[in-house]
């Protein structure tokens, strides 16, 4: 299986979702790609304190994300299902968050929607996997744990969409569990699935809550791109190390919850042979529901069933 490079340019960054984008790469059934990607404003920085801008070849009149791709699969079609392993994600040697000075939902109930906005600037260290900041006299430093934010395949609806709220196809799902080693399932909408990534993040509480994580560009993203023909699914899904993924998105919250339930309960139906009533009674005792993200339109939940919790043993003579 080839292995093929993307260097970030403006030949091959775009700011939408389309099915009608012209692919930058073809690429074949088990194919690798590695990439870096740019940071979410669009630039990079260099230490010496000069940047580079980039623009997106699509034109949006307002770009959103900056992404790589699409890339065109050969081979994939409608109804087949993508898979996309991280093998290996490298943040960057700097990145950025920011809070309040916003008007949102969270900023209204924290009471800092008018007040002047923080921005924390964070060193990364890919080395160790740590970054730190300074306030006022203090350096507070945590654990990196980078991902890709957004990770989608083209939707089916023609037209220009915006990168922000995540759907059926991905997009900017922002869920911390994705980090290297995990397999990330996409459902393919159109011919070639025409996958896009990019807004690399260093690291992300759940919820990401001041409506950034910690933005950053990426030095390395590999991954491996693998199609199924008969496996059909609606929404995205994730093997992660922390265990099965699936999500719900939605502007209500409650909703968003019972569509990553329902998911769940497809996923557990398939793996373990059980009715729906049954999945439902196993995941209650396994099965966590978290919020995934709550600033990019739509909300998002994911349904997370830990690996080695629930242990299957074939018995005899059972008692029902």
């Amino acid at each position: 299986m080839a292995t093929h490079h993307i260097e970030a340019s403006d030949k091959v960054l775009h700011g939408s979702f389309s099915p009608e984008h012209k692919p930058v790469l073809t690429i074949e059934n088990g194919d690798s790609v590695t990439l870096n990607t740019i940071g979410l404003e669009w630039g990079l920085k260099n230490k010496d304190g000069s940047s580079i801008s980039f623009r997106s070849r699509t034109k949006e009149k307002k770009s959103g994300h900056p992404l790589i791709g699409p890339v065109y699969i050969n081979g994939a079609k409608p109804g087949m299902m993508l898979a996309v392993r991280m093998n290996k994600i490298v943040p960057g040697w700097y990145g950025w968050n920011v809070g309040g000075g916003s008007e949102s939902w969270q900023n209204e109930h924290a009471g800092i929607s008018f007040e002047e906005k923080t921005t924390l600037n964070w060193e990364l260290n890919a080395e160790n996997m740590t970054g730190k900041t300074i306030i006022g006299t203090r350096e507070f430093q945590i654990p990196l744990s980078p991902f890709m934010g957004v990770l989608a395949t083209a939707p089916a609806e023609k037209g220009l969409h915006s990168t922000i709220p995540p759907r059926y196809c991905g997009g900017n799902i922002d869920c911390k569990e994705l980090v290297e080693g995990s397999t990330v399932y996409l459902p393919v909408a159109v011919e070639g699935a025409l996958f896009s990534t990019g807004d690399g993040h260093a690291v992300q509480g759940d919820g990401e809550v001041s409506g950034t994580a910690i933005e950053c560009p990426m030095d390395e993203v590999s991954m491996t791109f693998t199609l199924f023909e008969n496996q059909t699914i609606r929404m995205p899904r994730a093997d992660t190390p922390s265990g099965w993924l699936t999500f719900g998105f939605d502007e209500d919250l409650n909703k968003a919850a019972g569509i990553a339930l329902k998911e769940m309960i497809d996923l557990m139906q398939e793996r373990f042979q059980v009715s729906r009533e049954e999945a439902i009674a196993l995941g209650s005792t396994v099965v966590d529901l978290r919020i995934t993200q709550v600033v990019n339109k739509v909300k998002g939940v994911h349904a997370v069933l830990p690996h080695g919790l629930l242990e299957v043993k074939s018995v005899d003579n059972a008692v029902r």
